[in-house]
């Protein structure tokens, strides 16, 4: 167990935290919520960057740090989900979330037949996650309706066109591999 490590297994365990404290009376929940998805998000950039700095890379690591991060977009998510109770809200946390799945799936499938480069992580998903942590710390800050929550809002559909548009480009990069040509499948 090294400290970018420790700092992703940290990201994981406030998942249950911030859900607890978002239903809890209290007039600071939003702030403090807010504040516990924020430090997570810097912890997700704070921790590859440490683990490649200080040469503290792991398979473990490597897998745990993805995970971490879809963990608490998804659940983060559906407590927005639920609180704002709109369809405003679901479409775009559900297009995050189910590309979140098939780009999962599709990387695993990919790695097993050894083509894992083809659906690498690109600049657009780089920006499209840096879009989902500020909007749904927006989100998070205040209630429903309040301006900041109808910004924040805003920013996640561009970060869910954002997310369209990388699903799409990781689609295609391993459409070869998905669907051979009529010459491949022949041999």
């Amino acid at each position: 167990m090294n400290f970018p490590t420790f700092l992703t297994l940290l990201r994981i365990l406030v998942i249950p935290l911030l859900v607890v404290i978002y239903y809890l009376p209290l007039q600071s929940k939003y702030l403090i919520c807010a504040f516990l998805f924020g430090a997570a998000a810097l912890t997700d950039w704070l921790d590859g960057y440490l683990a490649r700095r200080w040469n503290q890379m792991t398979p473990f690591g490597a897998f745990l740090d993805p995970v971490a991060d879809k963990l608490i977009v998804a659940v983060a998510l559906g407590v927005l989900i639920e609180a704002h109770a709109s369809w405003l809200m679901t479409l775009p946390a559900l297009v995050i979330i189910g590309r979140e799945i098939v780009i999962s799936a599709l990387r695993e499938w990919m790695a097993e037949i050894g083509k894992s480069a083809s659906v690498a992580v690109s600049w657009v998903g780089k920006v499209k996650t840096t879009f989902q942590m500020i909007s749904i710390f927006m989100l998070l800050l205040v209630p429903p309706g309040h301006w900041i929550a109808w910004l924040g809002l805003f920013i996640l559909y561009l970060s869910a066109l954002l997310t369209l548009w990388s699903m799409i480009s990781y689609l295609r990069a391993a459409m070869p591999h998905l669907l051979p040509s009529p010459d491949q499948q022949k041999r």
